[in-house]
């Protein structure tokens, strides 16, 4: 794995209740998602932070995915934790708990080697950060970038200039509603798009997602399951198994974007069958690739 991708975002501990039971302090956080998931397609750069609490486990598992961590900062303190509940349905989540810890701090410094990374994907972190990064990127990188809500309501005009500023914008459908006050899926990404992304994508959970561009329209569908344990990071693992399928390829055409999403999609159907990001980081290349011929079968004409 020649081509690598630089991943920045949020590494945590979460505490997991979903009607199969309950997990605490599980390996979570946006980047940690993104990191294997990518992995499984492409040589992975993280840069994010931890406490002095985080446990050695976590940090071998992320070593074992050949994730270079040397843009991992150990910092005193702890590790950023979130508590979360699902309904029974999933169709709600609710927040019991959020400890920033060293999180709340962090400052995210490229080093050396990873300023030239041509590929870039930047976890839904404070937009400021976000700029930050861009600044210390040698130019020529494809950069694709997560928000969420909480930036939308808080750092508007922050979140504006990071959009002005990647390649690819991945968002999902509310946060699409909230960026432009439409409705409509396309006429929010239309609006979007004007903003200055080339290319747009719009997640919308078990119904898939669509890519926008200026002339470009695709759909890729979510893999119905007959059971899902956690949908946290579902999202975070779709955007790294399709970056990490464009940083392998070298490319970021269209063509290779759409493939990406079919790969994320896969990925994303295996992270939700297990608490946290275990059951991504167990599942066997081959569970993946099974995952992606079944998707590709699902919107055959054959």
């Amino acid at each position: 794995m020649t081509n690598r991708l630089l991943v920045v975002g949020s590494v945590a501990l979460d505490d997991l209740t979903t009607h199969a039971g309950q997990r605490t302090e599980v390996l979570g956080g946006a980047a940690t998602y993104i990191a294997i998931a990518a992995s499984r397609f492409c040589a992975v750069d993280l840069v994010a932070v931890v406490g002095s609490d985080f446990p050695e486990r976590h940090v071998l598992l992320l070593e074992q995915h050949k994730i270079d961590l040397s843009g991992l900062e150990h910092a005193a303190g702890r590790t950023f934790r979130w508590a979360g509940q699902y309904a029974e349905d999933f169709s709600s989540r609710t927040t019991l708990s959020t400890e920033l810890g060293v999180f709340e701090h962090f400052d995210p410094k490229l080093p050396p080697t990873y300023r030239s990374s041509r590929f870039v994907l930047l976890g839904n972190i404070h937009p400021g950060l976000q700029l930050k990064v861009l600044d210390q990127l040698e130019p020529g990188a494809f950069v694709a970038a997560d928000t969420m809500n909480l930036w939308i309501d808080i750092t508007p005009q922050e979140l504006g200039q990071l959009i002005s500023r990647v390649d690819l914008l991945i968002i999902n459908d509310e946060e699409a509603h909230q960026l432009t006050g439409e409705r409509q899926v396309s006429v929010a990404a239309a609006q979007i798009l004007r903003r200055g992304p080339k290319l747009l994508i719009i997640k919308r959970g078990e119904h898939g997602a669509y890519l926008f561009g200026k002339d470009t329209l695709f759909f890729a569908p979510a893999l119905p399951l007959p059971e899902v344990v956690d949908p946290t990071g579902a999202g975070d693992t779709f955007a790294g198994g399709l970056m990490g399928v464009v940083a392998a390829s070298g490319k970021s055409s269209a063509a290779t974007i759409k493939k990406g999403m079919m790969y994320g999609a896969a990925c994303a159907s295996a992270a939700v069958e297990g608490f946290g990001a275990d059951f991504l980081a167990a599942a066997p290349l081959a569970l993946i690739e099974e995952r992606y011929q079944q998707l590709r079968r699902l919107v055959s004409l054959d």
